[in-house]
């Protein structure tokens, strides 16, 4: 080998030196794996940052990151800085080679984590603070990009002439470009749903759900009335869902009532078997399976012919996790099995846009649930709930933030039933710190329930310290 120089401080390097990095650098930073270092400002001069940088796409950023020669010889491994992102290996790999990322308020997030200097950026960072710095007294906190993507939304539905300034619509004419509008507006939340949980969405949503419902008695073509009582329909489901993540369940309730008999009218029974698939993830939720699974198994019987296989796969999927919450744990597996053969005839263009959510990581955190129920009830399948979770959380897309998050938590509980409870502890640890980032009561719910599974291993110091967190989370969620 021949010598060279220290990238971090210049120094010189030892002919048998093969790690990249002298001996003083190595130990001042031991603690790499935990944090990102703090790197100097010509970090970010170097050529392959920089055209990264000029790029715009931050996941070409965060691998010039990793390959920088700051780091040593060898790159950081993406397992590395995935935990620094708060997400998966997988989907870092996903984010490094697929289309640039949009979301503000995750580009500023993690820019200010790895120290991006703010001039160097494309995008205004706001109120996102670099990790170890404290936040100014008059910052206005993580959800003021989400806040202002909102507004943003707000003011489309505003332009659109679908909602007045005040919340009141103007009557006028609707035409086929009003319908395109209303389902374009309805798609921009649902992606704030999935990304920012519904507690910073609710208002918003019921209060453009409420103006939907207005829009019926505007002059129309009666061609377009069942595209309109549709439309009314899908809103009040979405305001319906938004409610229940937010632990507002009597409102979600009252919403989910009016969205199925909008359906009904109009004789839409896939949409109408949406409605039914979300009362009864309602039902789940508050334990009452046995009303789950009659809910779904109306959708599927009043669907008929008429069901895709994308829906039917969603509906056997959540009928299987409250057969296996009650104990019928062939009869939930049999299920899935049939939510896996539908799952493989989906064909994207034949089925209902408001179904585009529906992946493979959906179908897969079903099946986490029913082995993860299984386990605890006969004390087998926890290591197929582990590997099927592990799968699930790997299949989402980085804007399905939620989803990771719950599933997250789903395998939390799925290595405390397999007697791994080191490795639950720190999955654990960081879906606390992840619940931060959203605004859903299901998540909190959700991680508070991890005390059911950690019971056998409280006497280990670590798992009574993790229950102390649970605890303590338990009580500010009251």
């Amino acid at each position: 080998m021949t010598p060279t120089n220290c990238p971090r401080c210049g120094g010189r390097l030892a002919r048998d030196n093969d790690s990249g990095r002298c001996a003083p650098c190595q130990a001042a930073e031991r603690d790499r794996l935990s944090a990102p270092p703090v790197v100097p400002e010509s970090f970010w001069g170097h050529e392959p940052v920089r055209q990264a940088l000029a790029s715009r796409h931050l996941g070409r950023v965060i691998r010039a990151y990793r390959y920088h020669p700051y780091h040593g010889r060898n790159p950081l491994p993406q397992s590395v800085v995935a935990g620094w992102l708060g997400i998966t290996q997988a989907q870092l790999s996903r984010i490094e080679t697929g289309p640039a990322l949009v979301h503000l308020d995750r580009l500023a997030h993690w820019a200010a984590l790895l120290g991006i200097p703010p001039g160097r950026l494309w995008f205004a960072t706001g109120s996102h603070t670099p990790a170890g710095a404290q936040a100014d007294k008059g910052s206005v906190g993580p959800d003021a990009g989400r806040r202002a993507l909102l507004a943003g939304i707000a003011a489309v539905a505003t332009g659109a002439g679908l909602v007045g300034a005040a919340g009141d619509v103007q009557p006028r004419r609707i035409g086929s470009a009003d319908m395109a509008r209303l389902s374009a507006v309805l798609d921009l939340y649902r992606s704030v749903d999935r990304e920012s949980g519904g507690g910073l969405l609710y208002r918003e949503i019921a209060r453009f759900a409420e103006s939907v419902y207005r829009m019926l008695d505007w002059s129309h073509p009666a061609e377009l009335t069942p595209r309109l009582v549709a439309a009314v329909a899908a809103a009040r489901q979405l305001a319906g869902w938004t409610a229940l993540d937010a632990g507002r369940h009597s409102d979600a309730q009252r919403h989910f009532v009016a969205a199925e008999r909008a359906a009904i009218t109009v004789d839409d029974m896939p949409l109408a078997a949406l409605i039914r698939y979300s009362q009864a993830k309602q039902l789940q939720h508050l334990r009452h399976n046995r009303d789950a699974l009659a809910t779904l198994q109306l959708a599927q019987a009043q669907l008929g012919p008429r069901a895709t296989p994308a829906l039917s796969a969603l509906l056997l999927g959540a009928e299987a996790a409250s057969t296996a919450a009650l104990g019928d744990h062939q009869g939930a597996l049999n299920s899935l099995g049939r939510a896996s053969d539908r799952f493989e005839r989906i064909n994207a263009e034949r089925e209902p846009s408001w179904m585009a959510f529906y992946d493979r990581g959906e179908l897969l955190a079903q099946y986490g649930r029913v082995y993860r129920d299984i386990a605890r009830q006969a004390g087998t399948h926890a290591e197929q709930a582990v590997q099927s979770v592990e799968s699930a959380v790997a299949a989402f897309g980085p804007a399905n933030v939620r989803s990771a998050v719950l599933n997250e938590v789903g395998l939390c509980s799925a290595l405390f039933l397999a007697d791994e409870p080191e490795r639950a502890v720190v999955v654990g640890a960081r879906v606390v710190e992840q619940s931060g980032a959203l605004t859903s009561r299901r998540v909190i719910d959700r991680i508070v329930n991890l005390r059911r599974d950690l019971t056998r291993h409280r006497q280990l110091p670590a798992v009574a310290e993790f229950e102390h967190v649970l605890k303590a989370r338990a009580a500010v969620a009251v």
